[in-house]
């Protein structure tokens, strides 16, 4: 309230309370007085005894000094409350005071993000060889195949070297019933023919199968040097990130100090500025007003 009469001298707010139940008590009074005032007596005759059936009371000679004494008792007690209102206010607003600032607090930092290059796989490698190297490596790797499917265990010349030699120069076959006619055997081959060619495709074989190793060790020694250049650029970036990143981190960490630091007094100049201003409201007393001095006068002398 603007229109309060605190001030620092006065009434102190315990004198006021108890003039303010003094105003209210008396004015009761006087309000009792006057409330009993009617207009006539009645009365009544009954075997000879006479009764009064209301009781009579005239308007005191003094009524307009008893209702302008009652006025002044409820105007000094309504000053008195609306001050007395007005500091448990003030007191009250300045307790839920809350601490509000518009200092800004350091933003956390955007921290980089690193994504991994990914290592290569064997389709890598191959995809490194020029053209020329892999239709080689195709070729090649028919001739090894194909060659060794022939010439190794199990395969077509294989077989024949191991059923030449039980081969017999003649046999028999039944035409007819009872009858064997002789078969005749041409053998096309020799155990030497077969083994020369079992060597010299053998060495066709080893020559190829070479080659497709040759172009196999290049694919798997490309694959593992790019998947080490990967790795290690990999480890370069992902340290530089993570430098760059505690830094940033630091930086946030130490703007925060300072912010709390700062935060912290401010607060607490707020707190000790709060707590004079609520002892010097606590002390405020009620200076009268002139026109309810008389009447608080005479409560105060007795």
């Amino acid at each position: 309230m603007k229109n309060n009469s605190l001030s620092a001298t006065g009434l102190s707010l315990s004198q006021a309370q108890s003039i303010s139940n003094l105003c209210f008590q008396r004015a009761k009074q006087i309000e009792s007085t006057l409330s009993i005032v009617n207009n006539c007596t009645k009365e009544l005759k009954l075997n000879d005894e006479n009764y009064i059936e209301t009781a009579g009371n005239r308007m005191p000679s003094n009524v307009i000094d008893l209702l302008t004494q009652k006025s002044r008792l409820h105007a000094c007690q309504a000053f008195l409350m609306d001050n007395i209102k007005a500091k448990d206010s003030l007191l009250k607003d300045l307790q839920n005071k809350k601490f509000v600032t518009d200092l800004k607090q350091p933003a956390e930092p955007e921290l980089d993000r690193f994504t991994e290059a990914l290592l290569v796989d064997e389709q890598w490698g191959w995809s490194q060889l020029s053209i020329g190297e892999y239709n080689e490596y195709l070729e090649a790797e028919a001739f090894a195949s194909h060659i060794g499917q022939f010439i190794h265990r199990n395969g077509k010349l294989d077989e024949l070297r191991k059923e030449l030699p039980d081969i017999k120069t003649l046999e028999w076959i039944n035409i007819k019933d009872g009858e064997k006619t002789p078969l005749k055997i041409t053998i096309h081959h020799t155990a030497q023919e077969l083994l020369d060619l079992h060597e010299e495709l053998s060495a066709m074989h080893r020559q190829y199968e070479q080659r497709v190793n040759y172009f196999k060790a290049k694919v798997k020694n490309m694959v593992t040097e790019e998947n080490a250049r990967i790795s290690k650029e990999n480890s370069i970036k992902m340290a530089e990130t993570n430098s760059a990143n505690n830094i940033r981190i630091k930086e946030f960490e130490n703007a925060y100090k300072s912010y709390q630091a700062e935060f912290l007094k401010l607060k607490q100049d707020f707190e000790e500025a709060r707590q004079v201003e609520i002892k010097n409201i606590a002390s405020l007393r009620i200076q009268v007003d002139p026109r309810f001095q008389a009447m608080i006068d005479v409560f105060l002398s007795k």
